[in-house]
């Protein structure tokens, strides 16, 4: 067997960005190990500032912090807007459904692809060393919810 290099939490979580977005053609995202940084190169303004709002800029792993850098920088928009942007053009999504339950309140669900997303994460637990999940479940790691009306979900049938 050659040797086994384990990936650090760090750079599993960066992994999980570029996975998150590597089928979106107006975001590029680059990780330095020597800068312990993951930068996000966005063409889209809109998505720029909505990816800037909504990521966290550092993310604590033990003693290393992560640094994450959207490039440009954010505005000032409704968490909705800010995620519908983010994820504008982005194949990975299906699709937004809002449902309003009173006159008053929303609820926005973003739909992902019923895709299996896998990258390499040297996972002993698989053969082939992949981390395999869905796309609603990196989000809900990569993007701090606390907002009551905003949900990831997978599409129940075949795109």
């Amino acid at each position: 067997m050659d040797k086994l290099n384990l990936s650090t939490p760090w750079v599993t979580f960066a992994k999980k960005i570029k996975t998150m977005f590597e089928k979106d053609p107006e975001v590029n995202v680059v990780y330095s190990n020597n800068d312990v940084e993951v930068k996000l190169y966005v063409d889209n303004y809109a998505k720029a500032d909505a990816l800037s709002a909504i990521l966290p800029t550092e993310k604590t792993f033990g003693n290393v912090v992560l640094k994450i850098t959207v490039v440009p920088s954010n505005v000032t928009l409704n968490r909705v807007t800010l995620f519908r942007n983010a994820f504008a053009n982005n194949p990975i999504l299906n699709r937004v459904e809002t449902v309003h339950p009173t006159q008053d309140s929303s609820i926005n669900y973003f739909i992902f692809n019923r895709d299996v997303i896998s990258f390499f994460n040297d996972d002993l637990s698989d053969f082939y060393g992949m981390e395999s999940t869905l796309a609603e479940d990196i989000a809900r790691e990569i993007f701090d919810i606390e907002d009551e009306a905003i949900f990831f979900c997978t599409e129940i049938e075949e795109s």
